[in-house]
């Protein structure tokens, strides 16, 4: 965990920003607001500094690199981007030699130790979760927050007033949480092993959001949540026939139906237990979760989450964009089980293990598998070390692999971008990955939109 500071803290030092993204820049403003005549330093992309320049700042000395030790040591305090790894060898070679490293979200909850927060994280699943758990309390008159890696910074509403915050901290950022009312951990995998190095160090920094919530929701039926939460006193669980669970078609609690799984707008049955962790959290906060159930049928799912483009030719299009893990693209292949696919998989290497996807596919194959971008090769050695009985093509990159899989497609099949890798090989992001995805595929990319109902409501 990151040291625990508020914005008094700052005051007079010699602080660096450390990244001029949507977290950086967040920072930087909710320090100009406080100092506007503060010498800062901002160490970022050269195409964030030509950004960063034309603010006119100059009291902000912006350097266009990534910071060595000794830049880092000069500096008593550097407020870093939760991009950025915690582990990296000049970071510790810094705090050995004193200097002080926080984050925009540990600021936030520095500054607002008293706010009623239900934090969710989880390998796959949390943004869904903790978009849904905002909306079943708007629906019950609660002014909610959105915000957090959901794609708002915490520092974006800084000052003002919710009476609930919903939000959701990657990996990154459970370390910088706390104290929190409810923290929620809706599953448990495998991913970011480029930042956290292994995986019991990413399992380790996930569940550091268990240390400083009050009340804890695991998923009941992971065998790896429930032995590595054992010890929270408060700890309480969905996906437990006692609880809220799936069966029969049904979200219920105990033995009461509560509401129809196929009345639900998210596609794929992990989907409709993302509905009972909401559910489940919701409850736990005190209020009508059986009420807020009613308005499941209202919620409009995020983009670029098995969001369907249409059809073109008579193929069906599919972006799943989100998808950075074999998990998540298992997961988005199932919900789409006795139809002919063709799943679109690879991006950026974080050397994730490929083995149990094989085993599965080898189960229950797609139509065809196409791979691209930086992880394409190995996945695809994975695949035919496994035996897989279906076709398995290479590409370059995430247009050819398009293409290929217009060919590989007939009338009556779909093409699903699952890519279980991030896009860092290619895009930006997740979002410029299935927007590329839909004007590959013919269809307006602008047109899906960005993630509704940030903020306060």
């Amino acid at each position: 965990m990151r040291e625990s500071m508020r914005f008094e803290d700052l005051a007079n030092a010699d602080v660096a920003i450390w990244g001029y993204g949507r977290e950086g820049r967040s920072v930087l403003a909710a320090l100009r607001r406080r100092f506007p005549q503060q010498p800062l330093t901002l160490y970022c992309k050269p195409d964030e500094a030509v950004v960063a320049r034309q603010r006119n700042d100059e009291h902000l000395r912006v350097l266009d690199a990534s910071p060595d030790a000794a830049a880092l040591s000069a500096h008593g305090i550097v407020i870093k981007s939760p991009g950025v790894s915690a582990y990296k060898p000049e970071i510790l070679a810094a705090q050995v030699r004193g200097t002080r490293f926080t984050s925009g979200t540990a600021l936030w909850f520095g500054e607002n130790p008293d706010n009623r927060v239900v934090a969710v994280t989880g390998t796959k699943g949390k943004s869904t979760t903790t978009a849904l758990i905002a909306h079943g309390t708007r629906a019950l008159g609660a002014r909610t927050a959105l915000a957090g890696n959901i794609g708002l910074p915490l520092l974006d509403l800084d000052g003002q007033h919710a009476d609930l915050w919903a939000i959701e901290l990657s990996s990154f950022q459970t370390g910088d949480a706390g104290p929190v009312e409810l923290g929620v951990v809706v599953s448990l995998g495998e991913e970011h092993l480029d930042w956290h190095g292994t995986r019991e160090r990413y399992v380790g920094d996930k569940l550091k959001l268990a240390d400083v919530s009050r009340m804890l929701l695991v998923d009941g039926e992971s065998p790896l949540l429930m032995q590595r939460t054992a010890a929270h006193v408060q700890r309480r669980t969905f996906d437990d026939t006692r609880g809220w669970h799936v069966a029969d078609g049904f979200i219920r609690y105990g033995d009461n139906e509560i509401f129809q799984v196929s009345d639900l707008p998210l596609h794929g049955m992990h989907n409709a237990h993302n509905a009972c962790a909401a559910l489940a959290a919701i409850d736990l906060l005190g209020l009508d979760a059986r009420a807020a159930a009613n308005s499941l049928s209202t919620f409009k799912p995020l983009p670029h989450r098995l969001t369907s483009l249409g059809v073109r030719d008579g193929v069906a299009w599919i972006d799943d964009s989100i998808s950075t893990t074999p998990d998540a693209a298992l997961a988005a292949l199932e919900s789409l089980r006795g139809r002919p696919v063709t799943l679109i998989l690879g991006g950026h290497e974080r050397g994730l293990d490929w083995t149990g996807f094989a085993q599965t596919l080898r189960v229950r194959p797609a139509h065809a598998v196409v791979v691209q971008g930086a992880a394409g090769r190995r996945i695809a050695n994975t695949l035919r070390d496994a035996h897989v009985e279906c076709m398995v093509v290479q590409a370059d990159d995430l247009a050819d692999a398009v293409a290929r899989a217009k060919v590989a497609t007939q009338p009556g099949g779909v093409v699903l971008l699952s890519p279980g890798a991030p896009s860092f090989d290619q895009f930006r992001d997740y979002a410029e990955r299935g927007r590329a995805f839909a004007r590959l595929a013919d269809f307006d990319g602008d047109a899906i939109g960005e993630i509704t109902g940030l903020g306060i409501a």
